[in-house]
């Protein structure tokens, strides 16, 4: 017995062994595969004499979205895709100067959306490209209206002949729930302050008020006209007419036999309709066949493989101002990229302003508005950053409203873009209770406490009118601390700060004549800006944000290619999933909101479409 007992103990130890054995060796092995893919692939060649593609997958962001690249595996992430905005125009301006690009082209059916005021610079930096003498082409199946804001500034613009040049002009359109509410039996108590703070109307009301309808309109109004004047200085067109063929439609499409690909080409938006083989033809007559014996298909790069072969994304390069992003919904404590947490912005100012070698702080910021907690926390870092000498610049993306412009307020120089939607300077907090729809099905609640505030939280009571009393209070002092910061920030007093606040949105442009802005201009202005500010002239930008761990990159690397094959953009860019999502993405958005009081400075609604 002892022998046996013996034996099969000493093969239970090399089984087990011989087990650790083979996880060791499959990690290495990992380990191997994942060195090898970072450090030992080849970059991608840029052909002499090509073209660079830019092919924007998604959606076009100043940062990307923290992803589980599992989960997009398994189905449970059906995000669209996203490309940086610094990577577009990193590769534009290097192609620029590239003796090996001869040409850029626009290939955009790929691009789901992008901020207007993202699309104004992309056609800016276009513009730049084509200073230096080399042509730009536009080809698309069918052009989107954000789409067409950047083809349009290509020297040739063609389409499939079955496609066509899709333009519905600016619009917001919130969904209202009040009879739906109703029919609930559910009671949404909302407390705000400012008559044109529209976030909680969609509880309180069926149609937009007459006081969110003129805010809008009027910042609508500023998007229309800028996307008119581009268009038809780029395409050469009469403004005049350009904007009148809207109206005019129903009989241009009749002259054109209802043909949506003719129209285009009549209106002069498009200078050809071509199929993919003649497209392909026509560019491999410009830049010269790909030498794959077909003569079809054209020498080119893409957007992502230029990128990896020229190192053209800002975010690999080092230097002297530091741009932290604040992009989506401001919420408490660390957030993961694509969300600000409070904790997690002020945290990587704070790493700006230890850097070595970093002079100025831009706070780039792409965001409706959140948490008033997260955002006097990101906040009062700007302020430690100006008490220690470093300048710090706020530069607005599509949005920087509410909480948005909270954060900015008190920062050394404030720049926007003309389409930058921001303002809404106001408070709310929403309290819903549902003790009548749980009553309407026979469940009840009931019990004691201790003070006149014991379960006035619970929301399947209902809200007691002392709590309506202290959240009201709370909201009045919570705007007056918002116009005081702005006040201070800005120069202003606080009853001119009240007179442009109240919860009103407004645009860039409009935004720098009330003196919410201090100038307008890009993200590489605010850097120039801060640069000056900072009285350095050979400055280089790095992005300040988190890396991923080696964890998280070697999962990335092992199955991001099984994810990317998920994507399906057909499905994505389907209006009845596209509104899905939309829902999606907005109850999401809602439940992830989590400020220790519940009191918000947001805008959901500061996105035209």
């Amino acid at each position: 017995m002892k022998f046996l007992k013996a034996l099969f103990g000493g093969l239970w130890r090399s089984l087990k062994a011989l087990q650790s054995l083979a996880g060791t060796l499959l990690f290495l092995f990992l380990l191997f595969i994942f060195g090898s893919a970072i450090f030992g692939h080849d970059a991608p060649r840029v052909p002499d004499g090509g073209a660079l593609v830019i092919d924007p997958a998604g959606i076009i962001v100043e940062q990307l979205t923290a992803r589980d690249p599992i989960a997009a595996v398994l189905g449970q992430d059906r995000r669209p895709p996203e490309t940086l905005l610094r990577d577009i125009a990193g590769a534009i301006r290097t192609a620029r100067d590239d003796e090996r690009i001869t040409a850029l082209v626009l290939s955009l059916d790929g691009l789901l959306s992008a901020g207007i005021s993202q699309l104004h610079y992309l056609g800016t930096v276009i513009d730049e490209f084509k200073e230096s003498g080399k042509p730009v082409y536009a080809y698309g199946n069918g052009y989107s209206q954000g789409q067409y804001l950047l083809a349009a500034h290509a020297d040739e613009v063609y389409m499939h002949p079955f496609g066509g040049v899709f333009l519905t002009g600016y619009g917001i359109y919130p969904t209202y729930f009040k009879s739906g509410i109703e029919k609930l039996k559910a009671n949404f108590h909302v407390f705000r302050i400012g008559e044109y703070k529209t976030f909680g109307e969609p509880y309180l009301r069926d149609d937009m008020s007459p006081a969110a309808r003129e805010s809008y309109s009027a910042v609508l109004k500023v998007l229309w006209d800028a996307y008119i004047e581009e268009v038809a200085r780029e395409r050469e067109l009469d403004a005049a007419v350009f904007r009148a063929s809207f109206e005019n439609i129903a009989e241009d499409l009749r002259i054109a036999n209802g043909d949506f690909a003719l129209l285009a080409e009549q209106g002069g938006l498009v200078d050809g309709l071509k199929s993919w083989k003649e497209w392909q033809e026509h560019m491999a007559g410009v830049v010269g066949s790909n030498g794959n014996g077909n003569g079809v298909s054209y020498k080119q790069i893409s957007l992502a493989s230029y990128v990896s072969a020229t190192g053209s994304s800002d975010e690999k390069r080092d230097g002297s101002i530091a741009v932290v992003v604040a992009r989506g919904s401001i919420l408490d404590g660390e957030q993961d990229a694509g969300a600000a947490g409070g904790d997690t912005i002020a945290r990587l100012i704070r790493k700006a302003r230890a850097a070595k070698n970093v002079k100025g702080i831009v706070l780039r910021i792409d965001s409706g508005g959140g948490s008033v907690f997260a955002s006097e926390v990101i906040r009062r870092e700007v302020e430690a950053t100006q008490a220690e000498g470093m300048p710090i610049v706020a530069s607005m993306g599509a949005v920087a409203a509410s909480g948005g412009y909270w954060i900015a307020s008190t920062a050394d120089e404030i720049w926007a873009a003309p389409t930058t939607i921001t303002g809404s300077i106001g408070i709310i907090a929403i309290f819903p209770t549902f003790d009548e729809t749980l009553d309407s099905i026979g469940i009840h609640s009931d019990g004691v406490g201790t003070t006149p505030l014991s379960g006035a939280l619970d929301p399947t009571r209902p809200m007691p009118e002392l709590l309506k009393n202290l959240v009201q209070q709370s909201i009045e002092s919570g705007y007056d601390k918002f116009i005081t910061r702005v006040a201070n920030g800005r120069g202003m007093t606080k009853e001119e700060v009240d007179a442009v606040g109240q919860g009103r949105v407004w645009a860039g442009a409009t935004a720098k004549d009330l003196g919410l802005v201090d100038n307008l201009g890009s993200l590489d202005d605010a850097v120039a800006a801060a640069a000056k500010l900072a009285d350095i002239s050979d400055y280089r930008t790095v992005y300040i944000q988190d890396e991923p761990t080696f964890e998280q990159r070697l999962v990335d690397f092992l199955f991001a290619p099984l994810a990317s094959q998920e994507v399906n953009l057909a499905n994505i860019r389907s209006p009845l999933r596209r509104m899905i999502r939309d829902l999606e993405t907005e109850i999401t958005d809602f439940l992830a909101l989590n400020d220790p009081q519940n009191v918000y400075a947001l805008c959901l609604e500061c996105r035209a479409q």
